[in-house]
């Protein structure tokens, strides 16, 4: 357990800290010996990535965080009136910036005084931690730092609950890990507490795009850097001049996907694996998903798990929405 400042601040693991090479190891051989070839998103983010992400939610075309930041300065009192949580519980909380509004919000409405956000980074948890022990002298946190998918039944409770999921990071997960993942959560959540999820909407296609493929390539150097990772933790030696930015709309899982394209064959070896492997030229490397719901979806997704819709806020623009819904 780890504390800052003096304010009612704690950090602790939800359970023993993993091998994080060994699973990546593990990852990068099921991944680059599969068809078509894969590397998990979840390896984007180290520091540089972490970097690059944020400067893409500044970009004009990624139009997803400030059309949700949008949304909860209109409606995150109503969302607190509703919910009229005693704690507030983030997963993959990352910086908590949003999260303030939200924050602020439960002090308005005066509901609780805990938050406790969920994050697989201990360093990002510690550092959203010294900056809102600053502002919110009278906030109690208590940072997680735990895997959303696995570590959720760890997470303790002290009353009635609004767990959030912010982000449309819920489009990264395929349907059965979406089906997974939900079942979690209600699993965390008693009868009577809610459930706060952003969602990315469907809309014309060009727009999806442009998204994921910004005019300055940021987004590219961001999906690249991901081979920048395996090199460094594995002792790989892809050539990541080789390979494009490629993203591409999937109507079958009404999603973005992100590949990586080889401009030419190439041999890449990984020391880690003890491993070669041969990629043709054209060949691509799948990145990640970004899927995309509609209201119909959500609500059937949520209620699949048990969760009913109570609310339902978009942007003005009809482009992102977060849904509140209450386990029953």
């Amino acid at each position: 357990m780890r504390t800052t400042g003096d304010a009612p601040v704690t950090v602790r693991h939800l359970t023993e800290p993993k091998d994080v090479r060994t699973e990546m190891a593990a990852d990068i051989m099921s991944g680059l010996t599969s068809t078509p070839k894969a590397i998990p998103s979840k390896y984007f983010y180290d520091a540089r990535g972490s970097q690059l992400f944020e400067a893409i939610t500044r970009l004009p075309e990624y139009y997803l965080t400030g059309a949700e930041r949008e949304i909860l300065e209109v409606h995150a009192d109503d969302i607190m009136a509703l919910a009229r949580p005693h704690e507030l519980v983030e997963l993959g909380s990352g910086s908590s910036d949003k999260t303030r509004l939200l924050i602020d919000a439960m002090r308005r409405t005066g509901a609780g005084t805990r938050y406790v956000p969920v994050d697989i980074s201990e360093d990002a948890l510690l550092s959203a931690a010294k900056d809102l022990c600053v502002d919110y002298t009278w906030l109690e946190i208590e940072g997680l730092v735990g895997d959303f998918h696995s570590d959720l039944p760890a997470v303790p409770r002290r009353g009635r609950r609004l767990a959030m999921f912010l982000g449309s990071t819920i489009g990264n997960l395929q349907a059965r890990e979406r089906r997974a993942f939900l079942g979690q959560v209600r699993q965390i959540l008693q009868p009577g507490d809610h459930f706060l999820l952003g969602v990315d909407l469907v809309k014309d296609v060009d727009t999806m795009v442009a998204a994921y493929n910004d005019s300055t390539g940021v987004t590219a150097e961001f999906t690249k850097n991901i081979l920048h990772v395996v090199n460094r933790e594995l002792g790989a030696d892809f050539p990541v001049e080789v390979f494009e930015h490629v993203p591409r709309w999937n109507p079958t899982l009404a999603g973005m996907e992100a590949w990586l394209r080889a401009s030419r064959a190439v041999t890449v070896r990984v020391v880690a694996l003890n491993m070669e492997i041969e990629i043709d030229s054209g060949e691509m490397i799948h990145t990640e998903v970004s899927c995309k719901f509609t209201q119909q979806s959500v609500v059937e997704m949520l209620a699949g798990t048990g969760m009913v819709a109570r609310g339902w806020f978009t942007d003005p623009a009809g482009r992102f929405a977060l849904v509140l819904a209450r386990r029953e």
